[in-house]
This record gives structure tokens, sequence and C-alpha cells, in this order.
């Protein structure tokens, strides 16, 4: 990666001109660095951040000039490590006075995300159990604080004791440190031999089969990130063996690709954090021109919360 200076241009029919207030750092932006995800190249890269409307192209509607907005998408919205872009109008989302710029910086990428997890992938009911992995995390604080409005019992792993104080600050009832401890043994201790409704697995490879070990009989294994490689092939016989379990890969694009869908999402997101019941921890800020390093940090499981650009 590195920083350039480029004209950005004006406007074209449906598009605006956002100016940067803050940027987003995703786990997501490292897989299209690396080549997970992949692009075209040479490519921008950043698809979550949050500014203000400076100018607007012929056809757009829903935006006007001093608008404050955030969005995030996948592909459509690369180039967010920006301090200006032009972008398709129909992809912003206006900000309510309650909620700050830095504030929708760090959570609209993770805080839908962490929308659809609890709300759409699965019919929870009150008492359940859910393992969440990474749960020191920017997606996996939101999630902890949104599963204990729902009644849930939330057990997260984290890598160390620091961390461990965090995820139990912000929602987790039992918290496991994997550095030490058998994930898969301690979670069938907690929930007396039964396992979890659902695990969500942002971490992959490493973690997957303890995760397929920590499911109750029919349970559901979300798998939303691979922060330590892929989930290697495997034979789907290992389903049944292991209880009959679910395995899904879901991505947000196809929970926000629907208007209503999308609008549904965001206005209980900004709910809950508007009125304080989840709250978004920014727990790292960096300058764009200090990218490299805030990658570095992250994949090296140096941050905890959200982190973000300041433009």
């Amino acid at each position: 990666m590195r920083f350039e200076q480029r004209d950005v241009g004006e406007p074209g029919p449906g598009e605006v001109r956002l100016r940067h207030v803050a940027v987003g750092l995703n786990f997501a932006d490292t897989y299209f660095r690396s080549g997970i995800y992949p692009v075209p190249l040479p490519s921008l890269i950043g698809n979550e951040a949050s500014g203000v409307v400076e100018a607007v192209g012929p056809g757009v509607a829903g935006v006007a000039v001093g608008d404050r907005v955030t969005y995030t998408g996948f592909t459509n919205t690369l180039g967010a490590y920006s301090a200006e872009r032009i972008l398709a109008a129909d992809v912003l989302i206006k900000l309510p006075d309650a909620i700050g710029s830095e504030q929708a910086a760090a959570m609209t990428m993770r805080g839908l995300s962490a929308a659809y997890l609890c709300r759409k992938i699965y019919p929870f009911r009150a008492g359940e159990a859910v393992l969440l992995h990474a749960a020191a995390g920017g997606v996996g604080l939101i999630v902890s604080q949104w599963a204990k409005l729902l009644g849930l019992t939330v057990i997260g792993t984290v890598s160390t004791e620091a961390k461990a104080d965090v995820a139990r600050a912000n929602g987790c009832d039992h918290v496991i440190n994997y550095s030490h401890e058998d994930v898969a043994q301690r979670v069938r201790e907690i929930t007396s031999g039964s396992g979890v409704s659902v695990v969500f697995d942002s971490v992959g490879k490493a973690t997957f089969e303890s995760s397929l070990n920590s499911l109750k009989r029919r349970g559901l294994l979300v798998c939303v990130g691979t922060a330590s490689g892929k989930v290697p092939p495997f034979d789907p016989a290992i389903l049944a063996r292991k209880g009959s379990v679910y395995v899904t890969r879901p991505g947000l694009a196809d929970y926000i690709a629907d208007p209503l869908e999308k609008q549904e999402l965001v206005d209980e997101l900004f709910g809950h954090v508007a009125s304080g019941r989840i709250r978004i921890e920014i727990n790292q800020r960096y300058a764009l021109e200090d990218a490299i390093q805030a990658h570095r940090d992250l994949e090296g499981r140096k941050t905890t919360g959200s982190s973000i650009f300041v433009v």
C-alpha cells in the first residue's frame, strides 16, 4: 500500500463528492490487500467511512450538500481510505444528530454485521447460549452487547487477560482464553455438556474444529472471517457425526442489498447506539498515512474494539 495525491474531480449522474471525517479499519481490508478477496489491481482499499456531502451530481435524490452520511458495502464502496472521493449516492446512509462521525465510521460495517448476525441469521430464543470468537474485536464487542439484549448467554474467546477484561465489560458472561484453555472442553463445562446453539467464528482455520465441537445437536456454525487462514476442505459427513450441525458462510452485502432490509437494520442499530444500549469502543486512531502500521497492528492482534482513521 502507498499513500498518493490524486485529483478527485466532480460527481457524475447519481454520484456525490464526499469529504471524509473518519474512515473505518476492518479486517476485511486486509483480505482485499492480501488477495483473499480478489479485485483487479491496482485497486483502492477500504469500504467504510463517514463524512459530509460536498457536491451532488445530476439526478441525485435523498441526500444534499452539507448532509452528514456514512456508508459501507463491499466492492461497490472500495476506496474509503481517502480524504475525499466520488461515490454513488444510493449507498449513503444519512446520520442522525445522535450519532457522531467518528462513531459512525467505527460501527457502520461492524454494527450492520452484528445486526444481521443477531437478527437475521438464526431465530434466537432467550436463554440460549452462543460462542463468540474474537470477543474483544470490533464486531465481537457489538455482537456480545446485542446478544445480551436478546437474553442470550455469551461465551467469548480471547487471546490475553487484558482482552478478557474488555470482553467481560461488554457483555460476555464467560470468557475463554484460547492461549491456554481448550475451547470446546470449556464450552461443554459451561453448558453442562449440551453445547451452544450458535458459534460466530471470525478466526477460520485455527478454530474450525473447536467450533464444530462446541455446538449442540443441530446447532449452527456461522463462519464470518478467516483471520487465521481459510477453513480447509472437509467431508460434509463430519456435520452428521458432530450432531447434524449446520455451517454457513454469510456476507454482509447480501443482507443490505435490499434497501428496506438495510434500513431496518440501520434503524435498529442506530436506535441501540443512540440510546446507550450498545456502546461503540474506539480504541485505536490512525492517520491515513499510517495505514501500513494499522494493518500490522490489526493482523498482529494488537487492537481491541474498533479502529478508525481520522482524516
